[in-house]
């Protein structure tokens, strides 16, 4: 017998007991991994397109850019499962790449038939060619945004960590680049000579570092906290 796929999922609902239950239901699910759950539609909309992920449970109103607005902007690999409070909705007048709708409340067994009909209806996967990150003779080849991207290690100003995502800020730009991966696989990836984590939502490019004030290193216009653990080791190594 084939073992079913892994879909990777992500939550995207203005309520926060709402995404939260949607969120359960994905970790009880064995065939479900969840990546991420939002509140805000444009911050999901930034993670979707860095993830790509299978599937979205996605609210159809909230503020701003709606749930459909959203989907519209979706290309077709990522499939969406609509959810709402409203029953005068017809998934054929969305125009969009839906599979379902489920009306809230939404209870586990209807979220399931939804997960069932998600994987039945999703393409085999590709084998992935590039890795999250890797090292190529001096630069750091990262996916994002549909992307592969080759950055050079010089031009790291520092990276941020937001739960399965990380910001890689470079060139003295305030837009960063919008990456799934770990802080953990960062750090195993970039040359410690040039790179060191100074807190656990923070790597600083060394080579970069021109203020220390108090607990932190000014960089790009940021305050980058540096922690207790490791405050001895950034001073012995910047010599302060």
């Amino acid at each position: 017998m084939t073992a079913q796929r892994q879909l990777s999922c992500i939550v995207v609902d203005d309520e926060p007991l709402a995404s939260a239950l949607i969120a359960a239901y994905v970790r009880k699910t064995s065939f479900l991994s969840l990546v991420g759950e939002f509140n805000n539609s444009e911050e999901a909309f930034e993670a979707i397109v860095a993830a790509e992920p299978d599937l979205v449970f996605l609210d159809i109103h909230m503020p701003g850019l709606s749930g459909i607005e959203l989907a519209r902007r979706l290309t077709p690999r990522t499939r969406v499962v609509f959810t709402t409070a409203y029953t005068d909705y017809a998934l054929e007048g969305f125009g969009v790449n839906a599979i379902h709708y489920l009306l809230k409340p939404v209870s586990y067994n209807e979220f399931l038939e939804a997960a069932n009909r998600a994987a039945a209806v999703m393409p085999a996967p590709v084998p992935e060619r590039n890795q999250s990150c890797r090292p190529a003779d001096g630069f750091l080849v990262v996916k994002s945004e549909y992307r592969i991207l080759r950055i050079p290690f010089g031009e790291i100003d520092f990276i941020e960590g937001l739960k399965d995502y990380v910001k890689i800020y470079s060139g003295g730009s305030d837009r960063p680049v919008l990456s799934l991966m770990s802080m953990k696989a960062l750090e195993e990836t970039l040359p410690t000579a040039n790179f060191m984590r100074v807190h656990r939502s923070f790597i600083v490019n060394l080579d970069k570092v021109r203020v220390v004030e108090r607990n932190c290193v000014i960089m790009a216009g940021r305050a980058i906290p540096v922690s207790d653990s490791a405050r001895r080791r950034f001073s012995d190594v910047m010599g302060l």
